[in-house]
């Protein structure tokens, strides 16, 4: 069996490692994490803390040595409400990562079941990701469809 638990602000560094680990297999060569990394710790910090409930990860620990194997991140934001959405909360899931070593085990498949979990006792009714074609299948196992929306961003440089 498979142990999943919510992560606190000590899985900090952790968490940002496994991103780099999930951003460098979706673009590889996206430059030095350790430019990132450091000054994430405090925002991550901050977004774990026990009395913010608008974001939660949930973890896999290393069987064999420190650190965590696999894990989720995902956010709840308040949106106007439509007619599909009537509270207008939605969940995000920003970040599905399992370390190389420990791939094909079921640890993300895990964490991903523990956030939905989650997600289900807010009362959340929608909750939106983008998939990796490597991440799809387990995506969709778990229900995720491809929506119609085509997504466009704007990076606005800083002063």
């Amino acid at each position: 069996m498979i142990e999943v638990r919510r992560a606190g602000v000590d899985d900090a560094a952790e968490l940002l490692r496994l991103r780099s680990v999930m951003m460098d297999s979706v673009r590889p060569g996206g430059g030095d994490p350790q430019a990132w990394i450091g000054p994430g710790i405090a925002v991550v910090r901050r977004l774990l803390d026990p009395g913010n409930d608008a974001m939660a990860a949930f973890v896999v620990d290393k069987p064999d040595t420190p650190g965590l194997a696999a894990c989720v991140v995902g956010t709840i934001d308040q949106r106007l409400p439509g007619p599909n959405d009537p509270t207008g909360l939605r969940g995000y899931v920003l970040n599905v990562a399992t370390d190389p070593a420990y791939r094909r085990r079921g640890f993300s498949r895990a964490c991903m079941t523990a956030l939905l979990a989650w997600y289900e006792q807010r009362g959340i009714g929608a909750i939106d990701l983008r998939a990796s074609a490597e991440g799809e299948p387990l995506y969709a196992s778990l229900g995720f469809v491809r929506n119609r929306d085509p997504g466009m961003r704007l990076f606005i440089p800083a002063r």
